[in-house]
């Protein structure tokens, strides 16, 4: 899990709107974007990296972004985004839908259509929140969906806006990932009339095990457990993709691994404690493992690393 916060502040102020839509365009998805503060405009974002989900909460001066066509073609992650307003009045128009919201609303669209966003500050400033996760990560068919977008969700959800205020206020914890899906999914499954489906699909396990990687009793017999399937019919969801179980499990800690191990932030952690915070609690195999994944050792790695990038 990692947090990226994006602030103007450093910058001049003839340089902060261009700068802003730039950083927005790598982090959420890029649009055109137009203001009547785009000469001393602000902004902040805090944005949440849990794997295959990214939540991030946004507060600046009023605007308007349109994401084209050509947008689009240039680039297209099929991401759904979930909009949680807080301060001020927003909108969003999509698939020939219009929708003006306000604090407590949700509403849901699609990063491969185009829309329009605007929205509209307090006093004091326009905030919300935005959920971005992978189309396929969604457990309900694209015909329940499509009437969803651009639609505006009142009065569900209360436990979904609880948990995204928690993690923007405390900070990630684990088990998050999986959480924030079958929340949005019953979100949009009860607005909809309809139930959720029963089968975890191969996303959904994978964003559990994601979740759970800190966790050394992690293993294919848990994740199977946990889901109410047996082992056999697990390990034929992950050989359909030509994977295993047991691999994806210690490729995602290595990942996460290697990470924290390149990351200034955790400098003053030990490599064996880094491991542990991934799940690898003896090091030794913490060590034999990374080095048959990445040909170096772990401590050898973060040296290379803090070298390269000017750390004592």
């Amino acid at each position: 899990m990692q947090t990226t916060v994006i602030t103007l502040d450093h910058l001049p102020a003839d340089e902060r709107f261009d700068f802003w839509w730039e950083a927005v365009g790598q982090s959420v998805v890029s649009v055109d974007a137009a203001s009547d503060h785009a000469a001393d405009f602000w902004a902040r974002m805090t944005a949440v990296d849990l794997g295959l989900v990214q939540v991030s909460r946004v507060r600046s001066a009023s605007f308007e972004a349109r994401r084209t066509v050509r947008r689009i073609r240039q680039s297209d992650p099929e991401f759904y985004q979930l909009n949680y307003t807080l301060m001020g009045r927003s909108g969003l128009e999509q698939n020939g839908r219009q929708c003006t919201l306000v604090p407590g609303d949700f509403t849901l669209y699609d990063t491969s259509r185009p829309f329009h966003a605007w929205s509209s500050a307090t006093p004091v400033a326009a905030e919300g929140m935005i959920v971005q996760f992978p189309h396929q990560a969604l457990p309900l068919p694209a015909s329940t969906v499509g009437p969803l977008l651009s639609t505006r969700l009142p009065g569900v959800g209360s436990l979904l806006a609880d948990l995204l205020l928690h993690l923007a206020e405390q900070g990630a914890r684990p088990a998050l990932t999986a959480t924030i899906l079958e929340l949005i999914t019953d979100v949009l499954a009860a607005h909809a009339g309809v139930g959720v489906p029963g089968p975890p699909s191969l996303i959904q396990i994978q964003a559990f095990i994601e979740d759970h990687l800190h966790e050394p009793a992690l293993s294919p017999a848990a994740v199977a457990h946990a889901h109410h399937v047996s082992l056999r019919h697990l390990q034929r969801m992950f050989e359909r993709q030509g994977l295993s179980a047991a691999t994806w499990i210690r490729e995602r800690r290595l990942t996460r691994a290697r990470r924290d191990l390149a990351d200034p932030r955790f400098d003053g952690l030990a490599v064996r404690a880094i491991g542990a915070r991934w799940g690898f609690h003896n090091d030794a195999h913490f060590s034999r493992t990374f080095r048959t994944a990445f040909g170096e050792s772990p401590g050898a790695y973060r040296t290379g690393r803090s070298r390269s990038a000017g750390r004592p």
